[in-house]
């Protein structure tokens, strides 16, 4: 009976063990490097800016590297092959790494408004509570716009990725002088769609530091 209800216990237990985590991450921030978590949100959303610059930087890559393949004349196919796969593999990795970093903003965010939120009880002072309030409810407007320039630049980043991919898979079972010339009239459409990335992600940047200054922070 025993072997039977440990499994379920562990299962019940794992919400309260990363939520122990969050909170004894938090315990280190603020013991050893007097951070708040409005310190640490700042500083992800800093992280995000960086990693999506980075990623910027990567699809660009990606981008230079099936021109090549495109304009291929002569010399060792294989290795153009290999050169746009290991891009396109950067440009995912990369990618991943942005989803990550705003996910983990996601969630300092939704801890410092939940204290926050609860803090608000332990005033005396009514005026004080009531402008304290009004710059929270300021604060969450502020995020939920950055949330949003996040969430757009992420998701701009599947259909390029979809398209590489698409390509890298076409030139592997089609490792031949026509399949090259078969794709270079979408050479185009695929800048269009990296072209939109890049601005997607240039904006999410601009809304990152926007709010980083709002917030009076740095990273």
């Amino acid at each position: 009976m025993m072997k039977h209800a440990l499994p379920a216990l562990m299962i019940a237990l794992a919400p309260l063990a990363l939520s122990g985590c969050a909170t004894a991450e938090y315990a280190v921030q603020e013991r050893l490097f007097d951070k708040e978590k409005r310190d640490i949100l700042v500083s992800r959303v800093a992280g995000v800016a960086q990693e999506q610059g980075e990623a910027k930087e990567e699809f660009e890559d990606a981008l230079e590297a099936f021109r090549s393949v495109v304009s291929f004349d002569g010399g060792e196919l294989e290795d153009t092959y290999d050169t746009l796969k290991a891009a396109h593999k950067r440009a995912d990795n990369q990618a991943d790494t942005v989803r990550a970093r705003v996910r983990s903003v996601k969630s300092v965010a939704r801890d410092l408004f939940r204290e926050w939120e609860a803090e608000l009880g332990q005033y005396s002072d009514a005026s004080l509570r009531r402008a304290s309030e009004r710059q929270l409810r300021d604060t969450e407007a502020r995020y939920a716009q950055l949330a949003d320039t996040m969430d757009a630049a992420v998701a701009s980043m599947d259909p390029v990725l979809a398209v590489f991919n698409d390509r890298v898979l076409y030139l592997k079972h089609n490792l031949n002088a026509r399949a090259i010339a078969a794709l270079a009239p979408e050479t185009a459409e695929l800048e269009s769609d990296v072209a939109r990335l890049i601005a997607e992600m240039e904006q999410s940047i601009a809304a990152a530091d926007a709010f980083i200054a709002e917030m009076g922070g740095t990273a």
